[in-house]
């Protein structure tokens, strides 16, 4: 839980998308079509976080939520997974005076205590030295699954409704919302995965339900400020009817 309020927009803001949340997907494929290791791969992915984080921040995006690492990353190699769980730290340790500096704000979501002492060390060291910053949020996935996130909110529900505090008949789609990791934050407007993969790959299921879907067969590490910018010029483009008509069919 974040504990943030949720910012209000500027009449100039409010073309963006408030929240774009990314799947950041082919950093292993990039390192094998350089004919180099996979962490080769997910070194340049995190450079490639750097870039993007930066133009988001000077575009005017409110949130910025990356998927980094699932909870069934797990069943990766071992050697992939302790290079993953190093990246935050190294990534962190360069990168977080700039973050200050551009007022960026960082926090996470998913389960950070199984995640190893260094790693969670580093993560919350960003979250308490940009707890006062009011531009752009970055939030992190780390070890995050949407369905794993619906489990924990259904059964904290469920011990209400046994304990007496809840009525079954009061549980709305407001209070699901109220109940997972993103409650303080907007649901993304714009969902984007790399490296031409077609699926959301338990990011974000509840929250994604009226994002507007972008994919593209750029690997992660090559994905450019350019496209982002022409994702973001597609999507002002489009029509967000949340299961209403149209203007021409009403």
């Amino acid at each position: 839980m974040f504990g943030w309020k949720k910012q209000k927009r500027t009449d100039s803001e409010k073309e963006l998308p408030e929240h774009i949340a990314i799947i950041m997907d082919g950093n292993g494929r990039y390192a094998k079509q350089k004919n180099k290791p996979r962490v080769n791969g997910h070194y340049e992915g995190m450079q490639n976080v750097k870039r993007i984080t930066r133009h988001a921040s000077d575009l005017g995006i409110k949130y910025l939520t990356l998927y980094a690492f699932s909870t069934e990353n797990w069943s990766r190699p071992k050697s992939e997974v302790n290079y993953l769980m190093k990246l935050p730290g190294d990534f962190l340790g360069t990168f977080l005076p700039e973050l200050i500096e551009k007022n960026v704000r960082v926090g996470t979501i998913g389960n950070l205590d199984a995640l190893p002492i260094h790693t969670r060390k580093a993560v919350k060291q960003a979250v308490d030295k940009t707890s006062r910053n009011t531009g752009l949020n970055l939030i992190f996935a780390l070890n995050y699954g949407g369905r794993d996130e619906l489990i924990q909110a259904f059964r904290t529900m469920a011990h209400d409704v046994e304990n007496g505090n809840l009525d079954p008949e009061d549980i709305t789609a407001e209070m699901v919302d109220h109940h997972l990791m993103t409650c303080t934050i907007p649901d993304p407007e714009m969902l984007i995965r790399t490296s031409g993969e077609y699926r959301l790959s338990n990011f974000l299921l509840w929250q994604s339900s009226y994002s507007e879907l972008f994919f593209t067969e750029t690997l992660w590490p090559e994905f450019t400020t350019e496209e982002l910018d022409q994702m973001i010029s597609q999507y002002r483009k489009r029509e967000r009817r949340f299961g209403g008509l149209n203007k021409e069919e009403e």
